[in-house]
């Protein structure tokens, strides 16, 4: 045998070595899954990964938080579980990216977010390239409370929009009992006008979906009714009167916002509550409730240190209540729709409640474009893929932030806090 075909055989048993190993990682916590949920992770090492999309070669774009921008992903051909990442690259490169992202519908256009502003590339999935920068959306607030400006289109019923939410300047954000505060709130813009303008637009200029929305960090469409749907992380440190019931209260949210280009439906303009209003998940310790305390109820409250902006629950029981109520403090960062059956949300997991809570990975089942459970279920959520020991978190374990199907139907799951990327199937 040559000394070439040696090398060769050599080199090429020391790539599928190579390759063997980048696609059999061990995750750095320890899993448990649902019947019939599998899961593999797929890749360690990105800096702080959050939202992320599937282009129109099957290709994964992921926002890195870390000082870093878009990453690309191309996949191998591998189905299921057997699908590997054959290669990797710094797509856009800019460190004041740190969460939002979204594909126009023909995937020729990539929309990206920093704190305040929205930008747009030109993009070439077969090539994985970009143009220049465009920035087509300005007046963001920066605040670095809540600083994600998460985007989302809804390509089934929709496309030619976009949603642009931001959250709030603080745990309580008084300044946002005023619509014309450009802060927890989301507005819908006209693509191709955003993409046509000599200029950008205002944010404020945009239509006005919803808006008392502390940090609704996670937005869907439905893709079998296009409806809208959002996840919603509520306040700490919640008081009732000199009472504190932050514990198990207020509960996070599942908010329905119709149809976005809908103008006279109820939910189109709503108001969701914050600053001011707050949904009950634990009623045992809400006391003096008119009517009775019930889970998905708006209530009036106030976190511990701040000044009491004087709602009552007469009028919090006016405002847009939540379609479902998950338990206290589990901050939900994104929500996805692989057809009208579920929703499946990512659970980014909490500091504010003893003992932690979140960490995982759900589903909450639907039917004829809503919810299967009634409202007030506390017990809405279904669990897929957990953490299996609480107590290690929030340093060592996985912390979902962002979730996108592709067209096999896969899910893929980023962990922020670990730098990981999951494929899920199942469930």
């Amino acid at each position: 045998m040559s000394r070439l075909v040696k090398f060769l055989l050599v080199a090429g048993a020391s790539l599928i070595s190579l390759a063997s190993a980048r696609c059999n990682l061990t995750p750095n916590a320890n899993i448990s899954t649902a019947e019939g949920v599998e899961y593999k992770l797929l890749l360690a090492g990105l800096q702080r990964p959050r939202h992320l999309v599937v282009d129109t070669e099957g290709n994964l774009l992921i926002t890195e938080a870390g000082s870093q921008g878009v990453r690309r992903l191309v996949l191998d051909d591998g189905k299921n579980l057997d699908v590997c990442i054959s290669s990797e690259e710094a797509l856009i490169s800019d460190a004041n990216l740190n969460h939002g992202i979204a594909l126009t519908a023909d995937g020729k256009t990539i929309l990206v977010s920093s704190p305040s502003e929205v930008y747009a590339y030109d993009y070439d999935a077969s090539q994985g390239s970009v143009g220049s920068r465009r920035t087509v959306i300005t007046g963001m607030d920066g605040s670095s409370t809540h600083s994600t400006r998460t985007l989302m289109i809804p390509v089934a019923g929709n496309p030619n929009l976009l949603l642009v939410a931001g959250g709030s300047d603080g745990n309580l954000d008084a300044e946002t009992v005023h619509k014309d505060v450009v802060r927890s709130q989301v507005r819908v813009f006209k693509i191709d006008d955003m993409l046509a303008a000599g200029a950008p637009l205002e944010y404020g200029g945009g239509s006005l979906l919803g808006w008392g929305l502390r940090n609704s960090v996670g937005w869907a469409e439905d893709p079998s009714t296009g409806y809208i749907w959002s996840v919603e992380n509520s306040v700490d440190n919640l008081y009732r009167g000199d009472v504190d019931i932050h514990n198990s209260n207020p509960g996070e949210e599942l908010n329905f916002h119709g149809l976005p280009n809908d103008t006279s439906s109820a939910q189109y303009g709503a108001n969701y509550g914050y600053p001011g209003c707050f949904a009950i998940y634990d009623s045992s310790v809400i006391k003096d409730y008119p009517g009775g305390a019930r889970v998905g109820k708006q209530m009036a409250g106030t976190p511990q240190g701040e000044t009491d902006l004087g709602y009552t629950d007469e009028e919090c029981q006016k405002k847009q209540a939540p379609r479902i109520t998950f338990g206290s403090h589990l901050a939900p960062l994104d929500i996805k729709f692989r057809d009208g059956s579920a929703a499946y949300i990512a659970i980014h997991g909490s500091w504010n409640r003893d003992p932690g809570d979140g960490y995982r990975l759900s589903k909450v089942a639907f039917k004829n474009g809503e919810p299967v459970s009634v409202s007030d279920d506390p017990k809405a959520e279904e669990q897929l893929m957990w953490n299996t020991d609480n107590s290690k978190c929030p340093s060592a374990c996985f912390r979902p932030a962002g979730l996108a199907f592709d067209k096999t139907q896969r899910l893929f799951m980023t962990s922020d806090s670990t730098g990981e990327l999951y494929v899920v199937i199942g469930g």
